[in-house]
């Protein structure tokens, strides 16, 4: 009897370009994984409805819509009645690789951004590291230098010792901890922590993230990186 194919994930391919849309196909089903492909935005929208893919890779430059309404429509589902999952992982390919571009996939949900044309290597091992912070989100303790988070026990230790957070605060670090060295947009705190799905100008983040940087270091306020303009991220040393 042969093997049974064990696949890494179900991903949902959306790109409008035929031959773009074949290769990063073939190469995705080579390494095990799961594709649905999708060259319109309705088709997109139609695999992530009654599929549940574990990922979306999602171009911006469709026949039918713009890839942003696409992303906007995710992420605003209340995962109930629209049947859409809000948290459900989405990597940007885009030709348009500005500072301005990659911030307006980044606010209105991105999990990560890729300019093309890109090696098909990067985007795999960026596929990789967006999965693995899922997975930590879901799973046990995590640790990022001197500081571990335990979501199981909603406990946090900074050097050995235990600090205690409001049920925000935790929830915010947590988040920050799926991985460290990626800056988390303002709107995609928002909607992890507080559940926002639209852009909103309260202050409750920046009040939030200065106290949690407080109670980790009360002397030299290090860990939380306020990255101006975009979001923040935990320094892990």
């Amino acid at each position: 009897m042969l093997p049974q194919r064990r696949e890494i994930a179900n991903v949902v391919v959306c790109e409008d370009d035929t031959p773009t849309l074949e290769l990063l196909c073939d190469n995705l089903v080579a390494d095990r994984f799961g594709v649905l492909p999708a060259p319109t935005a309705s088709d997109a929208l139609r695999l992530c409805r009654y599929k549940q893919p574990d990922l979306m890779l999602l171009d911006l430059t469709l026949p039918d819509a713009s890839g942003l309404d696409v992303l906007q429509e995710i992420r605003e589902s209340d995962g109930v009645v629209s049947r859409f999952n809000p948290s459900l992982p989405v990597i940007v390919l885009s030709g348009r690789g500005s500072d301005e571009e990659r911030l307006r996939g980044l606010e209105f949900g991105a999990d990560d951004y890729v300019v093309k044309p890109y090696p098909y290597a990067e985007l795999r091992a960026r596929i990789t590291a967006v999965l693995r912070r899922v997975e930590q989100h879901r799973g046990g303790p995590l640790r990022v230098g001197e500081i571990v988070v335990d979501p199981g026990r909603r406990r946090v230790w900074v050097g050995g010792h235990e600090v205690h957070l409001s049920k925000k605060e935790f929830a915010l670090l947590r988040v920050l901890a799926t991985d460290p060295h990626r800056v988390f947009s303002k709107r995609e705190l928002l909607g992890e922590v507080w559940g926002f799905r639209a852009p909103t100008k309260t202050r409750t983040l920046d009040s939030h993230a200065s106290r949690l940087r407080r109670k980790l270091d009360p002397e030299q306020a290090r860990f939380i990186v306020n990255c101006w303009g975009i979001g923040y991220r935990l320094l892990d040393g």
